[in-house]
């Protein structure tokens, strides 16, 4: 199918893609997945603090999940495209089901009556390994699922449900997870975050099984680099993954908000689920307003300015000693981060073969997604060098310096427009 014809049949109904039903299965599959995850990562942030009182131990949290998923990335999306994807989809999601289970588990009397906190900790960090290899196929074949199952002419307004969808999902976590820490504590939060896992393998199972789009008879490492060149000959999405993976890698304020809410503003556990929710809340506004009216022209362009804008709200954030300033910082944030998620994410879906989905997914997997928790560790070992609030002004900085450079060296990107 030719693509500009296809283009030119793009829907301006904001509802068409939740208008085909197995897509919203899918989207209402993957909120719950999503806000499960996000109130364990929310969890396991401020339990390790609480634990360590280090804030160079919530970077190694993000650590400990970004070598597997790295390591496992372009294997996994060759797997996601050779797989039936239902039926790997309700294999990992179980999977999340079942270590969701053991940080229960660890949470318990039993074994804080048993075992010092060094010790918790550490079992907290395999269990966070586990899911980082998990997470490696969840990712590309939850993107690798939209294109199988919405036509061609509501890819763009699918992407844009699908990230809609996802932050909701985010700030929902994040927040949610940040007011239980308060209420039921660590154990009553991760009975909830279990709950919602199952409650999304449950939704998850009315999905229609995918046929395979390519059986993949070659070696694996040749249909490895296959995505990779892929990606590399098509300058718009390299420029769009490299500069999403380096604005977040250093400008990822939020790995200390723990630190901010306990130590600096001082607001506690009910603030921190406040503060700890703002950019996802801005992100799904700035979603919500793009999904009734989208960027219509010089969509590339206007990335590099959202990025550049993220940088200047992290400075913000950094020298803040006021919760409404530091809320509002990262809430513009979250908001200039929605346009980088929705231009990307539609990139991404309009650019890639539908055999190459998977393979593509796990490449954006390594360049965006893998970066939130590289950037948790960067922002834990800059702590730990420069103090908390030097490094979060630096990832500011460095932030709006990477989006000049792409400004000027990446004028496909900057000219790009869908």
């Amino acid at each position: 199918m030719d693509d500009n014809d296809s283009l030119g049949q793009v829907t301006n109904d904001p509802f068409a893609a939740v208008k085909v039903p197995e897509y919203k299965v899918l989207i209402l599959g993957r909120f719950f997945f999503i806000m499960g995850l996000r109130m364990m990562g929310t969890l396991v942030g401020w339990w390790i603090y609480e634990l360590t009182n280090d804030p160079f131990a919530i970077g190694l949290i993000g650590l400990s999940e970004v070598i597997p998923a790295l390591a496992m990335a372009l294997y996994s999306g060759h797997v996601v495209d050779i797989s039936e994807k239902r039926k790997l989809l309700l294999k990992t999601v179980s999977l999340y089901v079942l270590c969701g289970g053991i940080l229960l588990f660890l949470a318990t009397p039993f074994i804080h009556n048993r075992f010092d906190r060094h010790h918790i900790s550490i079992a907290i960090y395999c269990v966070i390994f586990c899911t980082g290899i998990i997470r490696s196929f969840t990712g590309p074949n939850f993107s690798a699922m939209i294109a199988s199952i919405v036509p061609r002419n509501l890819l763009q307004n699918a992407t844009t449900w699908s990230q809609g969808s996802w932050l909701a999902a985010s700030v929902s976590g994040h927040a949610t997870g940040g007011f239980l820490i308060a209420l039921v504590g660590n154990m009553g939060t991760l009975v909830a975050v279990c709950a919602l896992m199952l409650t999304a393998l449950i939704t998850l199972t009315g999905l229609k099984p995918k046929p395979v789009v390519q059986v993949g008879e070659g070696r694996t490492w040749e249909s490895v680099r296959e995505g990779l060149r892929f990606v590399y000959k098509s300058k718009e999405l390299l420029g769009a993954f490299s500069l999403d993976m380096f604005a977040v890698l250093f400008g990822g304020a939020v790995a200390m908000v723990p630190v901010y809410a306990r130590d600096i503003l001082q607001i506690g556990s009910l603030g921190f689920g406040w503060l700890n929710g703002a950019s996802d809340l801005g992100s799904i506004v700035m979603v919500i307003l793009l999904t009734v009216s989208p960027i219509k022209k010089s969509q590339g362009r206007k990335l590099i300015f959202a990025v550049a804008g993220f940088g200047v709200c992290i400075i913000m954030f950094g020298l803040s000693k006021w919760f409404l300033l530091s809320f509002f910082a990262l809430m513009v944030a979250g908001m200039l981060d929605g346009v980088s998620v929705v231009v990307r994410g539609t990139i991404m879906q309009l650019k890639t073969p539908n055999h190459l989905r998977g393979r593509v997914g796990s490449v954006s997997s390594m360049f965006v997604n893998s970066s939130n928790e590289l950037g948790q560790f960067e922002s834990g070992v800059m702590a730990k060098l420069l103090g908390v609030v030097p490094s979060v002004v630096f990832g500011g900085c460095v932030t709006i310096g990477v989006a000049i450079v792409t400004w000027w060296k990446a004028p496909a990107l900057k000219k790009f427009e869908y």
